[in-house]
Parts: structure tokens; C-alpha cells; sequence
């Protein structure tokens, strides 16, 4: 994935000014930064909530920038929102089959009708679901009520929900955000796992120690722009760094 020349106002305020970011393949790239650095935005950006006016965003070689989200998702672009997003009145299992039906090609018609293609296909988006839930450590709540999961579960879930479409790049906002120690180690486990399956992720997060425990590389973002992008080790040895976002931060 590569952001290239990206900038955004809002209300003729910059968000991001001239926003460049080269993720590798595989790679777990951590963007930091307090708030009101444009964090989100480089978000939404990406993942089609909000529409590029200056710049790119290129995906496997292939520009998305002007494609609504729903396109993005399709190309393989998997979205996990701050804070825990999850469809009450459903199952674990049926909340995760939603991410698997956003990227599916049945049509409304054989919907409706339920014909041979739509059964075929409801039994294997199931079937991706019940395997996103087992590999979020989830198998055994998938019959559960989603809103009955403790929050580093439904965390967990919203994670299984992004898998189910069989993602290229997977972007996550503050997926740490109001997790105990024991839930945000679990978090991180699972993000070890999924990048040794050779997942590509983008994860934005306030917990310094959190994403510098995963990241290959970190982009630090201040009022917009990038200020110093490199290992986690290189990041946290950086003056300007220290002195503008980890501070007593740099030895957690």
C-alpha cells in the first residue's frame, strides 16, 4: 500500500499537508501521534470514509483513491473502527458473516428466490465465518449474543467481521482503546499471529508500547505532516520524537 502526496483540510484547516507512506507487503506499520495529528484522517482516508481530493492511494499496484468503501473493501481493503462496532441482536457468528457478505457476488435476485447459488453461497460464508471466529479465538462463542462479549472479545470480533473479506490490508484504529493489560496482550498476540500469515497491517494506536511491541516500522504524525518515520527502535531513540510524543513514554 502506498500513500503518496495526500493532503486534507477541514474547514480550510490542514489535517494532513503532503502525507507519504510506503507499506511493504506483510509489513505491520504503526502510526503515531497525539491527537489532532491526523491520525484518523490518514485513516478514512485509506479506507474510503473519506474522499481523496490531492494525492493517492494505491493498493497492489492499483490505484483505490477515487472508489467509495465499498469498493475498497471489495479490492481488499478490510476496516476495524475505533471502538467496538458490533451489531446487537445477532450472534458472534452472524456478525462476522457480515464481513464476508460485503465482498460477496450473489445477486439480489437469487437472494430472494433463494436459489442453488445463494444456498451454496450463504453455507460457505458461514463457513468463513465460523473459520475468522476460530482464528480470533472465538470458536466457541459463536452462538453467543455479540453484545454479551466482554470488550477485548468483541474486539476480537470486529478483527474476525474484517478477516471474513479476505483482506489485502488490514487497517485498525485503536484497537487497543479501553482494554485491560490482559486483553490488549491477547490483541497483541493475535496481531503477531496474523502477521506471521503474512498479513499486511495498518495499525493506529496511543499506546506507544503497545504497537512499538508489533510494528516492522512506525510513522509519527504531528499536526498533519510526518515528522520521522523508522523501526520501533529507531523511533523511540529519536530527540524530536521524544521530546514532542513519547516522553516518560520511551522506556514503557
Amino acid at each position: 500500500m502506498r500513500v503518496a502526496g495526500v493532503s486534507h483540510t477541514f474547514g480550510g484547516v490542514y489535517a494532513l499537508r503532503d502525507v507519504d507512506v510506503d507499506v511493504a507487503p506483510g509489513e505491520l506499520r504503526a502510526v503515531i501521534g497525539p491527537n489532532g495529528a491526523g491520525k484518523s484522517t490518514l485513516f478514512n482516508l485509506v479506507g474510503g470514509q473519506l474522499a481523496v481530493r490531492t494525492g493517492t492511494v494505491v493498493l497492489a499496484g492499483a490505484r483505490v483513491d477515487r472508489l467509495p468503501a465499498h469498493r475498497r473493501a471489495r479490492l481488499g481493503i478490510g476496516v476495524v473502527f475505533q471502538g467496538a462496532r458490533i451489531f446487537g441482536g445477532m450472534t458472534a457468528l452472524e456478525n462476522a458473516m457480515v464481513g464476508a457478505h460485503a465482498v460477496t457476488g450473489g445477486g439480489f435476485t437469487a437472494a430472494v428466490f433463494r436459489l442453488p447459488t445463494h444456498r451454496r453461497e450463504e453455507r460457505e460464508i458461514r463457513r468463513t465465518a465460523r473459520e475468522a471466529l476460530a482464528r480470533v479465538g472465538l470458536a466457541d462463542w459463536a452462538d453467543r449474543p455479540a453484545e454479551s462479549l466482554p470488550l477485548g472479545q468483541q474486539r476480537a470480533l470486529q478483527v474476525a467481521r474484517a478477516l471474513c473479506g479476505r483482506p489485502r490490508l488490514l487497517l485498525l484504529d485503536e484497537p487497543a482503546a479501553g482494554l485491560r493489560a490482559a486483553e490488549r496482550d491477547a490483541l497483541a498476540r493475535l496481531f503477531e499471529e496474523l502477521k506471521a500469515g503474512g498479513l499486511t497491517m495498518v495499525v493506529i494506536e496511543h499506546d506507544v508500547a503497545f504497537v512499538t511491541r508489533l510494528a516492522d516500522r512506525v510513522t509519527v504524525l504531528d499536526l498533519g505532516r510526518v515528522i520521522a518515520e523508522g523501526t520501533p527502535a529507531a523511533i523511540r531513540a529519536d530527540p524530536a520524537v521524544v521530546a514532542a510524543y513519547l516522553g516518560s513514554e520511551v522506556s514503557a
